[in-house]
């Protein structure tokens, strides 16, 4: 996979500037309406502050379920402010979902800060995280049409927390025989854990923005198609990425165990069968990335991700969407996928 030309990238990058300057005063409204401590624990969780309150130097994210639900109100036609409930409240449940996850993974750091567990203690992230969901739902709840999409939330919500039992229980099994982790459970984990989210952000958008019940369908199915192709991506430069660019350690998936694609899949081939034994040690983890990439790991993700790039466009080119939009939806989605390896 190679790198997005420049041109195309600063144009998806130019959408999420965009869209960003668009959803944020109201997303830091409705941040500024939660109690002064848990309000304080959301804005570090966003990079606005840092601990104590003062400013933070550079914001944290990209704000990409903002972008999908502006572009999804916009794809149905409508100015993109009729998404901005849809992106706040998907960003709430995204950031309430970070918090928690950081408890579950004992992840220390976030966006090369300490996490807000470790920042503010553990017992106070779960209650900001909780806060964020609550507001969420409000959020969308005044939104019109409230009650159709707080059900729509609802259901990308179950199905992210599915995704992340699934996650916590792969952990606990084998690497090989009967019980092991396979290739299509991955897939459908990482649909619940990231697609879920991605897709209902575009489908609540689309939905605020007056689209029928059929192009929000569309643009659910696309952007979980997406979330599970930003996965595998994740997961090769997890293991081959440039830490200067992805903020991790060279190897650091493979030192902590995780059961990432690429593992998963070497692991079906005979060449792979002292990997186990290599996984979890710092000095044999260059060893173990050269036999996940020579039993077929990586060029298996890779394909992965395309294909279900693949499947995105086709849906995006289906669905009866307004040019401009569809047109800023697919190069969001080659941003997202197509980076630097």
């Amino acid at each position: 996979m190679t790198a997005l030309t420049s041109p195309v990238r600063e144009s998806a990058e130019q959408v999420l500037a965009r869209c960003g300057e668009l959803v944020r005063p109201s997303l830091r409204e409705a941040v500024g309406r939660l109690h002064p401590w848990l309000a304080e624990m959301a804005a570090y969780s966003f990079g606005w502050c840092e601990v104590g309150g003062a400013p933070a130097a550079a914001p944290g994210g990209k704000g990409v379920r903002q972008a999908l639900a502006v572009l999804g109100a916009e794809a149905a036609g409508a100015d993109g402010g009729a998404g901005v409930p849809a992106a706040v409240a998907v960003e709430l449940v995204h950031a309430f979902s970070l918090l928690h996850d950081d408890i579950m993974d004992g992840d220390a750091t976030r966006r090369r800060r300490p996490a807000v567990w470790r920042a503010y203690g553990t017992g106070p992230a779960v209650l900001a995280g909780d806060a964020l969901f609550a507001l969420a739902v409000d959020t969308l709840a005044a939104a019109p049409a409230g009650p159709g999409t707080v059900r729509l939330l609802s259901a990308a919500l179950a199905d992210l927390v599915r995704g992340q039992a699934d996650d916590l229980l792969f952990a606990s099994r084998p690497w090989t025989g009967p019980e092991r982790v396979t290739p299509p459970e991955y897939r459908a984990m990482a649909e619940g854990k990231t697609g879920a989210l991605l897709g209902c952000a575009a489908a609540l958008g689309a939905a605020l923005g007056g689209a029928p019940r059929e192009t929000v369908e569309a643009l659910d199915r696309a952007g979980r198609h997406l979330g599970v192709a930003f996965q595998l991506v994740d997961d090769v430069l997890g293991i081959w990425g440039d830490p200067a660019v992805t903020g991790k350690p060279v190897g650091g998936d493979l030192r902590e165990r995780k059961k990432t694609f690429p593992v998963l899949a070497a692991l079906g081939s005979p060449a792979a069968r002292r990997l186990p034994e290599l996984l979890g040690s710092a000095e044999h983890t260059g060893e173990a990335a050269a036999l996940i990439e020579a039993a077929g790991g990586r060029t298996a993700a890779l394909a992965e991700a395309r294909a279900r790039t693949a499947a995105a466009r086709e849906l995006l080119g289906a669905a009866p969407l307004a040019a401009g939009a569809a047109e800023e939806l697919a190069g969001l989605l080659d941003l997202l996928v197509d980076r630097t390896l």
